[in-house]
């Protein structure tokens, strides 16, 4: 994870899809704050738990003036039935050759259940106005993170 971008660095840009084949780029929301989260895979226990939890907070991040967009390696189809199912309203985006999440140290070698294994990196970034990472959470707890970032953003 020697690649991860610090706190007051440009933001790493990509472009990625999200399921309806819309491209999302990153530079594009220059002016605005961004919540980029990388989460390792859609409608698991762990990750429907934060997709659900920012879904659900979605109104106050408005409010705060912050779009929330979700990337995993999953294709279009597993985003568009994890969308429905849970009634997700920001968009998620497909790293299927993990390049955006090895340019953000979201994916690499990992313990899990005390298994080292190499995979997604569960990884949060404030992106601000400005393009550059104002705040990053690495290795996360799914359940209650998305209130944690919202209450960053609390003045």
């Amino acid at each position: 994870m020697s690649d991860m971008p610090r706190v007051g660095e440009l933001a790493p840009d990509f472009e990625l899809r999200d399921d309806s084949g819309a491209s999302h780029r990153l530079s594009d929301r220059r002016g605005h704050f961004t919540v980029v989260y990388f989460y390792p895979a859609d409608d698991t226990p762990g990750c429907t738990k934060e997709a659900c939890q920012f879904n659900d907070n979605l109104r106050a991040f408005s409010r705060a003036g912050v779009a929330v967009v979700g990337i995993s390696p999953d294709g279009a189809a597993a985003h568009r039935r994890f969308r429905a199912k849970y009634g997700l309203r920001f968009p998620l985006l497909t790293d299927a050759d993990h390049d955006v999440m090895t340019r953000y140290g979201a994916w690499g070698t990992k313990t899990l259940y005390g298994r080292t294994t190499v995979g997604v990196i569960r990884s949060t970034f404030l992106v601000g106005a400005d393009g550059r990472i104002a705040r990053a959470w690495y290795h996360v707890k799914a359940d209650g993170h998305a209130e944690k970032v919202l209450a960053e953003l609390a003045p």
